[in-house]
């Protein structure tokens, strides 16, 4: 398996990714509408035999009592189903976090599964006294800092690009 930042020639077959990974189709429409919306994303793709079987999206997000703070939201993270359960997933969010340290992220939050994420290093995002601006438990929605110490004595509400709140 080759993890690898997506390519023009990935765009049919991530976008089928997604949509076969998810119950609805608007994931795959997700990632299409952020691509198009000429923001900074990082997405990878997890190639087996040349075949795209997974993906990763991660997106800037505002802390808006802190926009200094240089946020990715990871949404969405697709695996085929016939390949999940297989660790993809896994490598995509490793190799992802790697990306966006590089690309200068100080954090990364995520809405998802509360016994998927924090083995990566996700806590609740209360912890931190941050919250986002969607009604939702508070154990699936989680932060990891990636420069440690850097939302101390921070608090304040995540928001998502607007076109997350468009599909």
């Amino acid at each position: 398996m080759i993890i690898r930042f997506e390519q023009a020639s990935d765009i049919d077959k991530i976008f089928q990714v997604n949509l076969k990974a998810f119950e609805t189709s608007t994931e795959a429409y997700l990632v299409n509408a952020l691509r198009k919306a000429d923001i900074e994303l990082i997405s990878l793709v997890a190639e087996v035999n040349k075949d795209i079987v997974g993906h990763i999206l991660f997106s800037p997000v505002t802390l808006i009592e802190h926009k200094e703070i240089k946020i990715a939201g990871l949404a969405p993270m697709a695996v085929l189903p016939d390949w999940q359960n297989k660790g993809i997933g896994t490598q995509l969010v490793k190799e992802g976090l790697k990306a966006c340290i590089n690309a200068g992220y100080d954090a990364i939050v995520v809405l998802g599964h509360p016994n998927y994420y924090p083995r990566f290093g996700f806590t609740p995002s209360i912890h931190y006294g941050i919250n986002t601006e969607y009604d939702v438990p508070t154990d699936v929605f989680m932060l990891l800092e990636l420069k440690k110490g850097i939302l101390e004595n921070i608090s304040g509400t995540i928001k998502y690009h607007s076109i997350f709140n468009e599909l």
